[in-house]
């Protein structure tokens, strides 16, 4: 049998980790909101709606090129919450990370197209065969190139896919460096007017056209950081509901706040709206079928249950 001073020894293990595992909670005061943002995203709308004004909270924000990255900052701890577009989490359940989604809004998705340069004799999907296409892997993008090929009878197999970030994938299109460019706005409209790049296609009849906000699982198991999420995912879609009916402001903001010119931010905005939807069935079974296309195709090695990385404790509030 253990001695008494094993067995205080263990007891006073388990008092100690009991304690730690209560102090990972953060004290309301001590708490700052790490939010990953993209070019003219969250921070933007929500300035320009005059939501941050009297936030309750410290927040620290970070900027980042496209949705994975941003989720892989999400899963490791170093953020708390972004918003990425329809296939990202696809990509990080793939990887397990430690993400959920917490909260979604549906757009439009004439924005999300494949572009070809003016004079590119591309005209349809169908021609894009053996063709090269630049595009940010694991990127809403990414899940619009496959599905616009699968519309065609076609696999990412039958096409070369460059991997490029969109500062990175802007200059290829425009030197003549890929046939085409999968992406979305602001950069669709950018290259529209500054580069005269044509529309192939859109993601208008395949893309679900949902955006997601996502958290991480170690901001979500901390009781103390809760309330700051709630309050944040609140402002954020009364922002989005702020810019659908103030488009002009929101495009003269967004301008000045990320360097656009302002038709361009004007053409973005213009062609886009969010609207709050609940993170239900529907979506989980949307989001499941594009996880299935992925692993059909056999892009991600193998079956993602897209479920299990949904997180509904806030649609209360949001409703």
């Amino acid at each position: 049998m253990p001695s008494r001073s094993l067995l205080a020894l263990l007891a006073a293990i388990l008092f100690t980790t009991g304690c730690s595992a209560a102090a990972q909670d953060t004290p309301a005061g001590e708490v700052v909101l790490k939010v990953g943002d993209q070019k003219g995203g969250a921070k933007s709308v929500l300035t320009a709606a005059g939501l941050l004004n009297d936030f309750p909270y410290k927040i620290e924000w970070s900027t980042f090129t496209s949705g994975p990255p941003l989720l892989e900052a999400a899963s490791a701890g170093a953020i708390d919450i972004g918003a990425v577009g329809n296939t990202p989490p696809i990509f990080a359940a793939a990887a397990n990370a430690r993400i959920a989604a917490v909260g979604v809004s549906q757009g439009q998705v004439e924005a999300d197209a494949i572009l070809v340069p003016e004079s590119s004799p591309l005209r349809s999907v169908a021609d894009l065969r053996g063709k090269n296409i630049a595009v940010a892997k694991g990127s809403s993008a990414h899940g619009q190139v496959l599905l616009t090929l699968r519309s065609a009878g076609l696999t990412t197999k039958d096409v070369t896919l460059n991997f490029l970030q969109p500062a990175d994938a802007y200059g290829a299109f425009t030197q003549g460096k890929v046939d085409a460019w999968a992406v979305w706005d602001p950069y669709t409209a950018q290259a529209q007017q500054e580069a005269k790049a044509r529309v192939l296609t859109t993601g208008e009849g395949r893309s679900n056209g949902y955006g997601f906000q996502v958290a991480g699982r170690k901001a979500l198991d901390d009781n103390g950081k809760n309330p700051a999420i709630k309050e944040y995912l609140v402002r954020y879609y009364k922002a989005q509901k702020w810019a659908d009916t103030h488009r002009e402001e929101w495009a003269k903001a967004w301008a000045a706040e990320t360097g656009l010119k302002y038709d361009v931010a004007l053409a973005a905005v213009q062609r886009n709206g969010d609207k709050v939807v609940k993170l239900d069935d529907t979506v989980i079974k949307s989001e499941q079928e594009l996880a299935d296309a992925f692993t059909e195709d056999r892009t991600l090695p193998g079956k993602v249950d897209f479920a299990k990385f949904v997180d509904t404790r806030f649609q209360g509030d949001l409703a």
